[in-house]
């Protein structure tokens, strides 16, 4: 008896090709995963490093004299501020161009809240699952004339998400990454809200780390720009094959050469949902009181179970 062969369509094309991304981000993530966990170490060691700068500057005794002031006076009494932004500097000699020396200064800016770029390579697992995409400023590779609908509409997401877009509906009892991470860390400061007003001197070891803490930072950024350059530049390839491909067969051969899992069962979305998400064990899960999945959870869990069924 024949069987009948499956004809790729794009939704068929767009599930085969999200195997293979899953299979080349599984290449190269333990980089990225890497880089955040050396974040965290640093982030650690920074938070102690730079309260002791503060406080030898600013020691806990002024700042409690100022409270007391502005308790008495009000504002006239001085100013404090909760700060997780600082700035550290110590003078050094540069020679200009004529070969003369002259005095400048050595600056780091030591922030404990997130930029946008980091939070998008720190949460991109966290925005993924929630069917977000962290990777929509990178698709463009600064080319700003390709933004489009889907850009803004992506940006405007992972921006909710991570809290740096807000408004009054918003679920107070949720606590966004942005929040949570700039309730991390504070340090009580004299001065106003302005962090570059306050300049903390520091000697020359003190801003080496401080230069390892940003770089720490600064490659979270860089391993998320390569691991999306990496798959992207597959993908690329991968796509246009795909376009040419006309049935299963012919993807399952690709998929079998490289090692990546493809098997029938994931052309039949809504079967294999229903198999994968409402077997007893997840509708157990599903049925108790928490947060309703969404559609891409459900797929992912589903895709999940259909790889282990393989193996």
């Amino acid at each position: 008896m024949t069987t009948k062969k499956i004809t790729l369509n794009s939704d068929k094309r767009k599930v085969i090709a999200d195997q293979f991304q899953s299979f080349y981000e599984d290449k190269v993530k333990d980089k990225l995963v890497q880089a955040k966990e050396q974040y965290d170490l640093m982030r650690e060691k920074a938070k102690e490093k730079i309260n002791q700068v503060v406080r030898f500057h600013q020691p806990q005794e002024d700042v409690d004299t100022i409270r007391r002031m502005i308790s008495k006076y009000n504002r006239s009494g001085g100013e404090l501020y909760q700060d997780n932004c600082f700035y550290v500097q110590r003078p050094i000699m540069k020679v200009d161009d004529e070969g003369r020396e002259y005095e400048a200064t050595d600056e780091v800016h030591v922030r404990f809240d997130m930029g946008r770029n980091f939070a998008r390579a720190y949460y991109r697992d966290e925005l993924r699952a929630k069917g977000l995409n962290p990777d929509f400023r990178l698709s463009i590779n600064d080319d700003y004339s390709k933004r489009n609908p889907k850009y803004y509409n992506d940006e405007s997401a992972c921006n909710k998400f991570l809290g740096f877009q807000t408004s009054s509906n918003d679920d107070k009892s949720i606590t966004t990454p942005k929040a949570k991470w700039e309730n991390d860390f504070q340090l009580w400061t004299i001065g106003s809200s302005y962090c570059h007003s306050r300049n903390f001197k520091v000697d020359e070891n003190t801003m080496n780390f401080f230069k390892m803490y940003v770089a720490s930072a600064d490659n979270v950024i860089k391993e998320h720009q390569q691991m999306y350059s990496y798959v992207e530049g597959k993908m690329k390839t991968l796509r246009l094959g795909l376009k040419s491909y006309r049935t299963f067969d012919q993807a399952k051969a690709l998929a079998d050469t490289i090692g990546v899992v493809l098997n029938e069962t994931m052309m039949n979305e809504s079967s294999s949902l229903a198999l994968s998400i409402y077997s007893p064990e997840n509708l157990a899960s599903l049925l108790e009181d928490k947060e309703v999945l969404t559609r891409e959870q459900k797929i992912a869990i589903a895709r999940k179970q259909m790889q282990q069924s393989v193996n």
